[in-house]
Parts: structure tokens; sequence; C-alpha cells
């Protein structure tokens, strides 16, 4: 197994390498400390051609996973709450859309999102309902040849910007359907913004459906469970590849300001306890990288990979919780200002640990896999 990358797979990691340093890196501070939805970087990462790489052509460019976690590592590394918006458009908010939709919501509504024009998001957390789908409360009922959905959802991302809903709502005795929802259909509403630790330029908010008009059903009924068991897998290494890219940031920044700081006469590079911190980080990092590529290659190859991702997610957001904690440690009281941006990675990281699947549900999952 080669793990060595391709021309075009450099190519592509050296472009969001890139805007990542030029474009979003800037202003992640701002973006932080006054949260909003970041239009036009994500107008940009459109152009670039982000939204549409896991899609075939001719609507996307039909890259592998590979290419594709390059560019999440990259943009995360430049913001995770950057990242985590775009993340949401170019797998979640846009993948039933364009499995299932027909005629001119392709047209209307999938191409404008593939270019950033248009926003997609996906609702399926509940009050009552998170790693437990099973019980989602939200009901949809057929009349007159068209679903009515009633219910509530939150932890909705980019739901305040968001011209689709894709909607997970109950059909039947524990049977899920998926549905597109439209901004501006009649009794929906985008409720309370939730104000989060981190990630805080990736908007979240609770999404309330009365009585609420579908545009259509996105495959076949009562079917919603097993397509998303279609994706899951995808999501879990797109996360474990945002957390790879904020740790890196973390441990660059610890990086460069231990060869620069000194104290008693030298950089406190060369103190033992200083370098145990930097190759513990190291460690991490490259350890969640092969996992996270070790996935990402089944994935490419059509092998089943879904214990494989459940570890790689489950690995990489630990370890980049631990290189995010071992960076502050390493600047010491500035780990803890705002004057260095490792604080706001200490706050955004933890976001990995939740976003597709907990540490605690995955490790249950993982422990149903293992064979004596």
């Amino acid at each position: 197994m080669d793990f060595a990358l391709s021309e075009e797979q450099q190519a592509i990691q050296q472009t969001f390498r890139r805007f990542a340093d030029e474009a979003i890196a800037p202003q992640a501070k701002e973006l932080d400390e006054n949260p909003r939805f970041p239009a036009e970087l994500f107008k940009q990462v459109g152009e670039l051609g982000f939204f549409g790489m896991r899609y075939p052509e001719p609507e996307g460019s039909g890259l592998d996973v590979t290419s594709y976690i390059l560019a999440v590592e990259e943009l995360a590394r430049g913001s995770l709450a950057v990242a985590a918006a775009c993340t949401m458009q170019s797998l979640m908010g846009t993948y039933f859309v364009h499995k299932f939709a027909t005629g001119d919501l392709r047209e209307r509504l999938l191409l404008p999102a593939l270019r950033g024009e248009t926003i997609g998001t996906i609702c399926m957390t509940e009050p009552n309902a998170g790693s437990d789908l099973g019980s989602i409360a939200t009901r949809a009922v057929e009349k007159d040849g068209r679903y009515w959905l009633s219910g509530s959802k939150t932890w909705i991302t980019s739901a305040p910007v968001a011209d689709m809903f894709t909607v997970f709502a109950k059909t039947g005795d524990k049977k899920l359907s998926i549905f597109l929802v439209e901004k501006g259909a009649a009794g929906l509403e985008v409720g309370r913004s939730i104000d989060k630790l981190g990630v805080r330029a990736s908007l979240t908010s609770e999404v309330g459906f009365d009585d609420t008009p579908a545009t259509c059903l996105l495959g076949e009924l009562h079917q919603g469970m097993g397509y998303l068991r279609e994706i899951l897998a995808e999501i879990r290494v797109m996360t474990a590849a945002l957390a790879i890219g904020v740790a890196r940031a973390a441990y660059e920044q610890a990086l460069s300001y231990s060869a620069e700081r000194q104290q008693f006469g030298r950089p406190i590079n060369r103190f033992q306890l200083v370098s145990a911190h930097l190759a513990d980080m190291a460690v991490d990092l490259e350890a969640a990288r092969h996992l996270t590529s070790w996935a990402a290659w089944r994935s490419d190859q059509g092998l089943e990979n879904a214990h494989e991702a459940s570890m790689a997610k489950l690995f990489a957001s630990e370890a980049a919780t631990r290189v995010c904690d071992r960076a502050s440690r390493v600047l010491g009281s500035y780990g803890y200002s705002n004057d260095y941006p490792v604080g706001r990675y200490l706050r955004d990281v933890r976001f990995t640990l939740i976003g597709g699947g907990t540490s605690e549900i995955l490790r249950v999952n993982i422990a149903r896999g293992l064979k004596a």
C-alpha cells in the first residue's frame, strides 16, 4: 500500500494551503470575536471547486476521498469554523439533494450550491435525539399528495443562512425518511442561535417546523437510516481531517514559539519537558494522519470502512485535543491569552469530539465490531 500523493493530490493540497494562509487565517481571529457567516470566504471556497469535489462530473469533479480530506485539513488549519461551514455544504448539506433531486431542483438549488451561491444544511439532531436517531420526534404526514412536517431540530449548522434544509423525519414506527424543505416555506422557523464555546463563525441554530410543506421526499419512504449509513463513514473521516487541521495549526504555533521564546539564556525548546510536549504532539499528529489516510484509502478502494472510519475519527479528535492542550502549555501564559490563536484552537477543537459522533458512542460502536 502506497500513501504517496499523486501530482493532482499534491496540487490540491498546495492550492488549499495557500488559500488558508492568505485568505482564511488573516480573518480567523475577527470571525471568532465577531461571529458571522463567512460569506465571502465561503463563495471563494466554492470557486475553488471544493463543494463539488466528491460529486461526479459534470456537476462536480469526481475526486477521491483522499483528495477531499487533504483540502479539508488545510481549510481547518486556517479556521475550523470556516472549515465546518464549508464541509457541511460539501457533504451533508448537498449529498441527498444530489443523490435524489430531479428536474429543476438540480438547476435551481444544487448547481448554485456547488458554486457556493446557495447554502444547504442537514437537520437531524433534536432536543431529545442526538446519538439516538431512533428517538427523532419530528413527523412527516402525507396529505393531498404532499408531505407536511411538524417538530423541532437543534444544533443545525448554517441554519440562519440556509436556502435548503435536508430534514430527517419519522414516517412510521421507528422509520425515518428524508425531505427537502426550502427557505420561506410556511411554518419553517429558524429559531434561537446557539452561543458556542468555539467554531463561532459556523452559525448554529434551532429550527422548527409547524405543518411545513416539504418540497419533496428525497429517496424512498422509510429508508432514511439506510441512506445515512452510505455517507456516515465519510462524515467521520472528514471530521478526523478537521481535527488534524486545527491540531496542525496549534502544533506549528507551539513549534515556532518555542524556538523563539528565550528563558535562562536559551530557547525553551531546548528544555527537556518542553521538547517532550513537542514530541508527543508530533507523534499524535502523525498517528492521526496515518489512521485517517488508511480509512480514506479503504473508501477509495471501495472497501468496507465503517470500523476504520470510526477509529480514525475517535483517535484524531482525541489526539487533536491533546495537541491543542499541549500547545497551550508550551506557550504558558500566552496560551491563555487572546494575543495568540492557540486559545481559539483549544476552544475550537472540542467541536471535533462531538461532530460526526461523540467519542463515547464511537467507542461503543468500535467495541461492537471487535472479534475474539
